[in-house]
């Protein structure tokens, strides 16, 4: 950290390859024995700590039902009309869906959209904006609250920043989406020079003070990266890019020449997106490209939820609580980063 008349002018700030977690002793004799279920307060919790990014692209019906039914939450997004998200909530409700919540902005329509998405059963409202630390979430937050009542669980986002997390937790929101600028299609550190690396988000954020749960958005790639989100003191984690290509994302597959067969996968703040649901597009954060169809958003998450209780096992934690009190991060080298990685493939025999 280098401080000039008492301003910090830089700063260290780790990435979620920067460090491992430390093995500790375990007594734990069957992963079935570890529970990974998540309280994110005000009536909202999750048996998988998994929720899926109200993108276009990823979070639709199908995706709402099917994350419901095994234990996680979808959020559906806000890229449409208030009666094509109502349509949504709708459609995943009569499926059996519970757990699922609608994603708002912070002008415009949010109010409606919300009004109608509680009526209709939504368990949540996310209020989903790029940058969260911002007045006017202030101002969306303070409606919201007002209209909706002190039960409906308040969701907001993003910002990467302690002060973020407890402005947002005072202003009435329940849990906050936490990292700017982390996504794999997200190009917000490259347009704008602004951001905190994912791991350091949740380490800063999670040291608040208030009632307010953290969700670690962005930047996670495999369940290590959850294991040490978790561990960081998220507790939840939020993801595109890992559920993106399953049967249940919004839009069709379609076959390249080889035949392998590839669904589309954007950033909202991409050209690409912003001209698809306003004909216009203002400044671009995010890029658009094409994933590998991947079959049933259940297969990607029980692998998923496979490497969740392992790595809690390593720490010989039962539960994330305890995980979050016996994890110890060290720092890894260049080097260390390499060895971590599956490297057989780039030996020269």
């Amino acid at each position: 950290m280098i401080t000039i008349e008492g301003r910090t002018l830089f700063n260290r700030g780790l990435s979620y390859d920067d460090v491992l977690l430390v093995p500790k002793y375990s007594d734990i004799e069957s992963r079935s024995e570890i529970d990974i279920t998540t309280d994110l307060g005000n009536n909202l919790s999750l048996t998988v700590p998994i929720l899926s990014s109200p993108m276009d692209t990823v979070s639709g019906a199908e995706m709402a039902t099917a994350l419901s039914k095994i234990g996680g939450a979808s959020i559906l997004h806000r890229y449409n009309t208030v009666i094509e998200q109502a349509g949504m909530l709708s459609q995943a409700t009569d499926n059996g869906a519970t757990n699922i919540g609608i994603a708002v902005g912070v002008s415009g329509d949010y109010l409606e959209r919300a009004l109608c998405g509680v009526k209709l059963g939504a368990t949540f409202v996310c209020v989903d904006v790029a940058h969260g630390h911002h007045i006017m979430m202030k101002e969306a937050i303070n409606v919201l609250r007002s209209e909706l009542g002190p039960t409906v669980h308040i969701m907001a986002g993003n910002v990467a920043t302690l002060a973020g997390v407890n402005d947002l937790a005072d202003w009435g929101a329940d849990s906050v989406r936490c990292n700017i600028g982390g996504g794999s299609i997200c190009s917000t550190r490259i347009q704008t020079g602004h951001g905190v690396p994912g791991l350091q988000t949740i380490m800063d954020c999670a040291q608040t003070d208030r009632d307010v749960k953290i969700i670690a958005d962005g930047g996670i790639r495999n369940s290590g990266d959850i294991v040490k989100a978790l561990a960081a003191g998220a507790d939840a984690i939020m993801c595109g890019s890992l559920l993106a290509g399953t049967q249940e994302t919004p839009g069709v597959a379609y076959k390249d020449s080889q035949g392998q067969s590839w669904k589309e996968y954007r950033g909202m703040a991409s050209k690409e997106a912003q001209m698809s649901w306003r004909g216009k597009y203002s400044s671009f954060e995010g890029v658009s490209a094409r994933v590998p169809c991947r079959g049933s958003v259940a297969e990607v998450v029980n692998d998923l939820e496979k490497g969740i209780r392992s790595g809690l096992s390593y720490s010989g934690s039962r539960t994330i609580a305890e995980l979050q009190a016996y994890a110890e991060f060290i720092v890894q080298t260049p080097a260390g980063q390499s060895e971590s990685n599956t490297h057989i493939t780039h030996r020269n025999w």
